[in-house]
């Protein structure tokens, strides 16, 4: 067989060209298997913080809206871990030791964007006073790298409890067959 290359063709559209080697398409099998392990992700990962002594410190609204944010970022697309999760991971740092300038601005930015989306107006009002309108692009770099780190992190973790429930699950059943299978 004969691998054709294409070629796109200007009609004055205002978009991209395709790439010329264009990904595979994932079978539908492989899509059900991203979808439900997707899917266990957002809803029974565990929840990555900065190990320290102040990690109990974590308001328990916050833990409890991780997954609803989780969603949301699933939701759209995002291959990361959500805002408020990179807070959750953020916050018991904040009480160890002064952070430096940029992550100061990240944090408090995190703080704000979880105010709108989970806060009251007081609390709003509070912490838009505080924090940065924007962050620069290093800062956004930072953050990004902070996101993506703590969602390898979490997708590891559950592929550990996943694997090691499976692995109790054989032997289990491998208990049963010597109960009832006696030769």
């Amino acid at each position: 067989m004969e691998n054709y290359t294409t070629s796109q063709l200007d009609f004055g559209f205002d978009c991209p060209p395709l790439p010329e080697k264009a990904k595979a398409q994932k079978s539908s099998k492989t899509k059900n298997k991203d979808f439900v392990f997707d899917l266990m992700d957002f809803m029974t990962s565990p929840i990555i913080v900065y190990e320290s002594a102040w990690k109990d410190s974590i308001p328990e609204d916050m833990m409890k809206n991780v997954k609803l944010s989780r969603l949301l970022t699933n939701l759209q697309m995002e291959e990361m871990a959500s805002h408020t999760e990179a807070l959750v991971y953020m916050m018991p740092r904040t009480f160890e030791a002064p952070l430096p300038m940029e992550w100061v601005n990240i944090y408090t930015w995190l703080g704000l964007q979880y105010a709108k989306q989970f806060k009251s107006k007081e609390q709003l009002k509070v912490v838009s006073d505080i924090a940065p309108k924007e962050l620069s692009d290093y800062e956004k770099g930072l953050l990004d790298n902070l996101r993506r780190w703590i969602y390898d992190q979490r997708r590891k973790a559950l592929k550990v409890r996943l694997k090691d429930t499976r692995l109790m699950a054989i032997k289990d059943y491998k208990n049963e067959q010597k109960l009832f299978f006696k030769d």
